[in-house]
């Protein structure tokens, strides 16, 4: 039977409107994930000053005060800081709240900005020489981007912090106000965890904090699904000030935990030592495995004197040059849809996207001469099983044209903006198929874009090694993953 806090969340996520709900970043922590969360914090006594940012209807603070309550703390007095811009929501708040009273609770409920109220305290608590305020931290932060010139953005400067959403500069913000030693569990999207967007809050957050535990969904829709939140989301638990040791990865399917797995690994299979983006590694293995097992697989694309690059063309800037078949003129250009696991189908039909653009003087700069290349996907569906998807181009599917088009949404694996030898770009073709390719990449990657970057983080097999993977593939119509995963055999 539904507690009436969830029924209250239920009714609010199918009452407020899609805008709304955009409008604020902010939505309800379900029941069974607000107390997996409080379970995170470890067992403590004496006084507790608790911050709960982006209150809400109180999911979160009333799981923490359950704990309180059923002995899993214990602490002789709580103080809450409930914040909750909303304040349609303080009634349900207050609600949630004066369900957990007990003698050594107090409680304050306001509607203060977070981030302007927590950036006037820090400044002024530097100034003056003030310790941080609170021993816990508890929150499910408001997912929305900020604009570079907000006034949000500019209030977060005055105080060191540079990050582009308001979920991690919740968390930054509640990192600097809690007390060396004390304790913060939240639920934020995976983003943050690579990219150069999120490289200064990845600075900030590692310099300050300690890991100590992640859980990760296997699926990105579970932990809101009554929002139809498509987001991968993870939940942390961080100490303010500790010193890094092993870090709990925990998993499960979904919100209702029961399938829990959890193992410990060393804090160097989260974040590589000496590794200059402060990338954060959530590993879903109880053992390192995969491609780190493979001694042959150490090398960098620059290594092998191979480049990738983003498809320079971006179909809407050159409409009047798009044809939707081949014609005199014009020359192939390639979209994901033109892909399929094993070849190239072109031209092909009713897929809405045009398959020729016009080689001219206009075009001309953005076209790759004729060759064999591979390329990957930049986008993967929002549940679909991969998140690397290559295919390999072969010049011989267009016939006797010179130059081909490549679009936005394809990376492409090139020599200097030219072709690849065959067999070493049916060798990657074949490598960035495999299993242990794609755990590797989910690793440093919580989002369903594949960008450049990501794919110059990984290590790949000698140029020899790849040739052999392609040399094996070659003239096959059919490759099952199970084959392409037993391919890395050849290179060991």
């Amino acid at each position: 039977m539904l507690s009436e806090l969830e029924r209250t969340r239920l009714r609010l996520s199918k009452e407020t409107s899609r805008q709304r709900k955009s409008s604020l970043g902010q939505f309800f922590t379900p029941g069974s994930t607000a107390a997996f969360m409080a379970q995170l914090f470890p067992a403590a006594g004496g006084e507790c000053r608790l911050l709960d940012p982006g209150a809400g209807i109180g999911s979160l603070t009333a799981a923490f005060l359950a704990r309180w309550h059923a002995g899993g703390f214990r602490f002789d007095r709580v103080s809450v800081d409930a914040i909750e811009l909303d304040s349609t929501l303080h009634g349900s708040l207050a609600a949630t709240i004066a369900g957990h009273e007990r003698s050594g609770l107090s409680v304050r409920i306001c509607s203060d900005d977070f981030i302007h109220s927590a950036v006037e305290t820090i400044a002024r608590d530097l100034f003056s020489g003030s310790p941080p305020r609170y021993t816990h931290v508890i929150l499910n932060p408001p997912y929305k981007k900020m604009a570079s010139d907000s006034a949000h953005r500019l209030a977060l400067r005055r105080v060191g912090i540079e990050t582009v959403n308001l979920y991690s500069a919740f968390l930054a913000l509640a990192v600097e106000l809690t007390e060396h030693g004390g304790q913060i569990v939240a639920i934020v999207p995976r983003s943050f965890c690579n990219g150069p967007y999120y490289r200064p809050f990845r600075e900030y957050l590692l310099d300050r904090v300690a890991i100590r535990h992640i859980h990760l969904f296997d699926s990105r829709s579970a932990a809101f699904r009554d929002d139809a939140v498509l987001q991968e989301n993870v939940i942390l638990h961080l100490e303010r000030a500790g010193t890094q040791g092993a870090v709990t990865i925990s998993t499960s399917t979904d919100d209702s935990f029961t399938d829990l797995t959890a193992c410990e690994h060393p804090s160097s299979d989260i974040v590589g030592d000496g590794d200059p983006e402060r990338i954060i590694h959530v590993p879903t293995g109880s053992t390192q495995g995969g491609l780190s097992a493979i001694p042959g697989v150490r090398y960098t694309l620059d290594e092998l004197g191979i480049k990738v690059s983003t498809g320079p063309v971006v179909d809407f800037r050159f409409k009047e040059h798009l044809r939707a078949m081949p014609e005199s003129g014009s020359v192939p250009l390639l979209y994901p849809a033109h892909f399929d696991r094993v070849s190239v189908i072109w031209p092909a039909e009713g897929i809405r996207k045009p398959n020729a653009i016009m080689h001219n003087q206009t075009t001309e700069r953005w076209l790759y001469p004729a060759g064999y290349y591979c390329v990957v996907r930049r986008f993967s569906s929002k549940e679909e099983a991969r998140r690397i998807v290559p295919g390999v181009v072969d010049p011989a599917v267009f016939g006797d044209v010179t130059m081909l088009g490549f679009e936005n949404h394809l990376n492409v694996f090139h020599q200097n903006r030219g072709g690849l030898p065959e067999q070493l770009a049916r060798g990657l073709f074949v490598f960035l198929q495999t299993t242990a390719v794609d755990e590797a990449f989910r690793r440093f990657n919580g989002h369903t874009q594949v960008n450049v970057k990501d794919l110059t983080l990984l290590r790949y097999p000698s140029r020899e090694g790849l040739e052999r993977l392609g040399a094996w593939a070659t003239g096959r119509t059919e490759l099952t993953q199970e084959q392409v995963d037993d391919s890395l055999g050849m290179l060991k």
